[in-house]
């Protein structure tokens, strides 16, 4: 009986009733029987060291940053335009499917503003729908861009439309520069025409509120009541070294005049307890809770207090990228990361 060489790791396994023979190189396939499994020989270790290795995460929910440009200029900003990079779209496609192979169920784009590039992303969501067929396609936009041909062209492909929306006061969203160039004042009239354009092709509206030393005192219900998004995601405005802290970290942003104590982001909570679509994130609930993927395909750490990125998946594998998240799990479920995120089905006719 011949010695048998395996395809994938460099071990060699004798035939069991015979004498080991002197070991060559090859690759040996991981499918062993149980037997094989970490066993020794006096003459060489066969041990499979990835066995013992760490469990691998898998990308349930993603958070993809393809592009930085952005025609807003909010003050609080924590992924700013720090350059013009984009993706070639195929490379972003095989990165996505590896993703998909993964475990990925639900993709989310944000930016910069998503919308900046609007058939690029449109191509993205119809391939992750009709190729890799992911639970749930969304975006966050600030709706300045949005148009009416490009959702019914690709809006049947996304699952939610996510607005961002801080203020219902003209000059508190430019106060916080959120708003065109920092000064136009048409973005809550924005927020309402995108939120029905939405409504009207079936895809679900959520609206993201980040909650600032502006309009922590603001009472939002009224308005909030008439958009009726299915979530209402509330952020406790988040300091990032490098992205929103100053120059002295090399931030093109600095929010630190805009931060709030605990005590405020609960005031503004309370207040709008009643609306049950409420979903509040403090900074602890945010902190290494999303898997924030970059323009490169690269996650970003955030556990030292700034945007570390990892190795790109493209180059490296997605578990080995992971393994640069930092993402935590276990803070990922209790923010209540898996939620009913698909856009509901169309009621079936009656004849």
């Amino acid at each position: 009986m011949l010695p048998r060489w395996n395809v994938t790791s460099r071990v060699f396994i004798p035939p069991i009733h015979q004498t080991p023979t002197p070991l060559l190189s090859a690759q040996i396939s991981t499918r062993l029987p149980p037997y094989y499994l970490n066993m020794k020989f006096s003459w060489i270790d066969v041990s499979i060291p990835f066995f013992n290795a760490t469990p691998a995460i898998v990308p349930v929910s993603v958070n993809w940053f393809p592009n930085r440009r952005c025609n807003y200029e909010c003050h609080f900003c924590f992924h700013t335009n720090t350059n013009q990079y984009i993706l070639p779209l195929d490379d972003a496609k095989r990165g996505l499917r590896m993703l998909a192979d993964a475990g990925m169920k639900k993709l989310n784009i944000s930016g910069g503003e998503p919308f900046l590039q609007p058939r690029y992303i449109g191509e993205i969501f119809k391939f992750c729908k009709e190729e890799l067929y992911i639970e749930s396609c969304s975006v966050v936009s600030n709706g300045s861009k949005v148009t009416e041909k490009w959702l019914d062209q690709y809006g049947q492909y996304l699952d939610v439309m996510a607005i961002s929306c801080d203020s219902f006061d003209m000059e508190t969203n430019i106060k916080q520069g959120r708003a065109e160039h920092g000064t136009a004042t048409t973005h809550i009239e924005n927020v309402f025409k995108v939120a029905q354009w939405a409504k009207d092709r079936g895809i679900r509206v959520k609206i993201n509120t980040v909650v600032t030393i502006n309009n922590w005192e603001e009472d939002m219900n009224d308005q909030i009541e008439q958009l009726a998004p299915f979530r209402w995601k509330v952020f406790q405005v988040l300091l990032l070294d490098s992205e929103n802290t100053g120059a002295e970290t090399g931030s093109l942003r600095d929010a630190r005049h805009l931060t709030i104590t605990t005590e405020q982001f609960e005031g503004f909570l309370q207040r709008h307890a009643s609306q049950t679509c409420l979903v509040p994130e403090d900074n602890d609930a945010m902190k290494d809770s999303y898997l924030n993927l970059d323009e490169k395909m690269r996650f970003l750490n955030c556990m030292d207090g700034g945007k570390k990125p990892g190795r790109s998946l493209l180059d490296v594998g997605v578990q080995p990228a992971l393994q640069d998240s930092g993402f935590n799990e276990t803070a990922f479920n209790e923010r209540g990361g898996i939620f009913d995120w698909k856009r509901e089905a169309p009621q079936s006719l009656e004849w």
